[in-house]
């Protein structure tokens, strides 16, 4: 007759999984995870040579990691941080998409200046898709018809009708696009050109340029203003910039394609990924080695945490 109370009891004391921010460290060949709850790095995985892209499977069941000089995405355990198995992704991935279907990804391959669309399941490739030269950023719509890569070196968006696999447009950017993204409602997509220093934002429905977004920062040289990876808060009001070797992160009203304020990061912030309850934000800064913990609220810097050599790019696993 004990036995059902001590299952109770041993039930309530089981600790819960804490969210975790995963960061790629492309020099040292690991991941560091970050504990939420205490800002604290708990974990340092090993992986494939020049880790960068990091994305969750929708059920975060698995993480899939773009090892660029290993020329694989490597499909791992998060529980046990175990690669379980490498993707045929071609030469050199550095970001990619999972579709909605949470079987494909997309994959741009910066060598070979193609998309690969790999079966996860299969293991197998579907497709390649001859894009411009140096593919690097991809996104996808939130119905999954579309997905966009993006190409440094041509400068441009291509619109890739995921049922066809054909490239039905493309959409001219500032010089060395990097991260591109559609907004929740899928009615725009944003892209960042590095070297040019902008965000260009088109209308998703027939790829009109509706904004150019440009940044100023005093006591920082213009050259050093490099747009890179970004993030959009949930109610679509603000976007989340990162500047590069400016050392700071844009705050962007979506509405009006205004920068509202600046905020002071590690040096050569990167990419971004959000907790959970999106009321902090994690950029990875590559030249000092560290995350900066950014107050969504306050839109200030409250912690800095130091993972590996190199930091490129996030995940939020709940």
């Amino acid at each position: 007759m004990r036995l059902l109370p001590l299952l109770l009891c041993s039930a309530l004391v089981t600790p819960a999984t804490a969210a975790e921010i995963w960061v790629t460290n492309e020099k040292d060949d690991t991941i560091s995870v970050i504990d939420i709850a205490t800002l604290e790095v708990t974990r340092t995985i090993p992986t494939g040579e020049r880790p960068r892209g990091i994305t969750f499977s929708h059920d975060f069941s698995r993480v899939y990691i773009c090892a660029s000089d290993s020329n694989a995405v490597q499909v791992m355990d998060p529980a046990t941080g175990q690669i379980l198995n490498d993707l045929p992704s071609g030469e050199d991935p550095e970001q990619f998409v999972p579709h909605p279907d949470d079987r494909h990804l997309w994959i741009a391959n910066e060598n070979d200046a193609v998309t690969t669309v790999v079966d996860t399941e299969s293991r197998s490739v579907v497709a390649q898709i001859n894009v411009g030269i140096e593919p690097e950023g991809m996104a996808v719509s939130p119905d999954g018809k579309t997905v966009i890569t993006t190409s440094e070196t041509t400068s441009m968006a291509h619109w890739i009708d995921t049922a066809t696999h054909q490239i039905y447009a493309n959409s001219l950017v500032d010089a060395r696009p990097r991260h591109a993204e559609f907004t929740a409602d899928g009615a725009e997509l944003w892209v960042s050109s590095e070297i040019g220093g902008t965000v260009s934002v088109f209308k998703a429905a027939d790829q009109s340029p509706l904004a150019k977004i440009k940044f100023e920062i005093p006591g920082v040289h213009p050259d050093l203003i490099q747009p890179v990876g970004f993030e959009f808060t949930p109610d679509g009001t603000t976007a989340f910039v990162a500047l590069g070797p400016a050392n700071h992160v844009a705050v962007v009203d979506m509405q009006s394609f205004k920068v509202r304020d600046y905020i002071l990061t590690g040096r050569r912030v990167w990419h971004l990924a959000f907790s959970p309850d999106h009321s902090q934000l994690f950029t990875t800064n590559g030249v000092s080695g560290d995350v900066t913990v950014i107050d969504v609220a306050s839109e200030k810097p409250v912690k800095t945490i130091k993972v590996g050599r190199f930091p490129w790019g996030a995940a939020m696993r709940p």
